[in-house]
């Protein structure tokens, strides 16, 4: 047994998704916390009083966020990293007022999962959408399981994003970076740049949109898995 085997994994789902996003990828027992606080800084907070003293962290989209910022407070607490279809980069101002607006319209009585719904071709490949209607209502469930609560607070979330660039120039761990070919929400571009600024990172592409572990599973699974073997 390596030495890293013994620590718990940790998964951060994205915006709008739950657990679910992992459960095809083989990763057995690992700890699954929601995001559901209303900035980045006290979702941290959160995290690191209620996860064990040192895990491995895997975060896609907001999770990667949530799991950059993390290891940039608290270094100590993170023995591997994993960021998938994330990004290091402050918001646009695009981003913000589309986040607003998704605000208005839950406080309005949209469901998380009609909001879901409307980015469906963001999330998944044109491919997936178009013949595998399972896991589109897979990633619609996730929404509407994640509820309209939850989904406002992760979207506030996202307007206290800042420039994370600078913040994990420091990371020492072993991190392993995944994009997919077809993600235009966050495209292999900005993996290369977060890549850049961490030195000791393993960088990556897979073939598939945003949601990698929901679209490529067994692909992503065996590729997280033999990042691990090798550290």
């Amino acid at each position: 047994m390596l030495p890293h085997d013994s620590e718990p994994l940790v998964l951060l789902a994205g915006m709008n998704c739950t657990s679910d996003l992992w459960s095809g990828c083989g990763f057995g027992h690992a700890l699954t916390p929601e995001l559901a606080e209303d900035s980045i800084d006290a979702q941290v907070d959160r995290l690191l009083d209620e996860l064990p003293p040192r895990f491995i962290l895997c975060g896609l989209s907001l999770g990667g966020i949530v799991g950059m910022a993390m290891i940039t407070r608290a270094p100590e607490r993170i023995v591997g990293l994993c960021l998938v279809s994330t990004s290091a980069k402050a918001p646009t101002a695009a981003q913000g007022e589309s986040w607003r607006r998704w605000i208005e319209r839950i406080d309005g009585g949209a469901s998380s999962r009609e909001l879901q719904a409307e980015i469906i071709d963001v999330l998944l490949s044109p491919q997936l959408v178009q013949h595998r209607p399972d896991v589109v209502e897979r990633v619609l469930a996730m929404g509407e399981i994640t509820g309209a609560a939850a989904l406002r607070s992760q979207l506030l979330m996202q307007t206290t994003r800042t420039d994370l660039r600078p913040g994990i120039r420091s990371v020492r761990v072993p991190t392993l970076i995944v994009s997919g070919t077809a993600d235009v929400m966050c495209t292999p571009q900005f993996h290369t740049e977060i890549a850049e600024q961490i030195g000791c990172a393993d960088l990556l592409s897979l073939d598939g949109g945003h949601l990698l572990p929901i679209e490529k599973p067994e692909a992503f699974g065996s590729v997280f898995r033999a990042w691990r073997t090798r550290w």
